[in-house]
């Protein structure tokens, strides 16, 4: 069974003429676990608001969205805060860090809500791991932009997620430091045996993975895709 699972998934919005544009029309898509796959698509195309979708983070018009066996799609807002805790990963582009708070506490607040809560330790592991054991106090502004993404990857990644989400997590930084953060992610999520799903326009990024996909062939295809 697999992992991640999407039939008839749509979201539209209504255009400022007043007409409503549809933005996603996946009619079936499929993730086994632990498989790990990049998504290329130009902006615009709609990318963010597929992840959005699978995270809960938007309801979806119509569609199943079917997650270790959990209709995100069919769960009220409450229910999908609750899954999305519970199994997903989300690596903001932006990297969302609170700016009030030190990277230390970024790790543990995004394991907060998650089952088990708080582990200092895997935070300490995960922080050390993306090579900021020496950085745990500092606050986001004192950190480099680097440094940011390792934070918010670790933060993703800490409470053992089934699905990772990475949204353009590369996009906000330099060649070095986007082949390292890349790295990091699709070595952690292999170890911890999660399902990878990374959008992105970067071509050394995208050339990265064995399977990869263009979010056209993947929106309003009109055919499953099973990776």
């Amino acid at each position: 069974m697999p992992l991640l699972s999407i039939t008839g998934l749509t979201k539209s919005y209504i255009a400022p003429d007043g007409r409503r544009s549809t933005v996603v029309d996946v009619a079936g898509f499929s993730l086994e676990a632990g498989s790990q796959i990049a998504v290329r698509g130009r902006s615009g195309s709609g990318k963010t608001t597929f992840l959005h979708l699978l995270a809960g983070i938007l309801a979806a018009d119509t569609g199943s969205i079917l997650i270790d066996g959990q209709d995100m799609a069919k769960l009220p807002e409450s229910k999908r805060d609750r899954l999305r805790a519970d199994s997903i990963g989300y690596i903001f582009q932006t990297f969302n860090l609170l700016q009030g708070y030190s990277a230390l506490e970024n790790v543990l607040l995004g394991m907060a809500f998650a089952p088990g809560g708080r582990d200092r330790k895997r935070a300490l592991d995960l922080l050390g791991r993306v090579g900021l054991e020496g950085r745990l106090s500092y606050r986001p502004r004192q950190l480099s932009t680097g440094q940011q993404q390792r934070v918010a990857v670790a933060r993703a990644l800490a409470k053992h997620p089934k699905l990772v989400l990475a949204d353009e997590p590369t996009g906000n930084l330099d060649r070095r430091n986007a082949d390292e953060a890349l790295q990091l992610i699709r070595e952690i999520c292999r170890e911890n045996g999660a399902t990878l799903l990374l959008v992105s326009h970067d071509d050394a990024v995208l050339d990265a993975f064995e399977h990869s996909i263009d979010f056209s062939e993947l929106n309003r295809a009109g055919r499953e895709v099973k990776l």
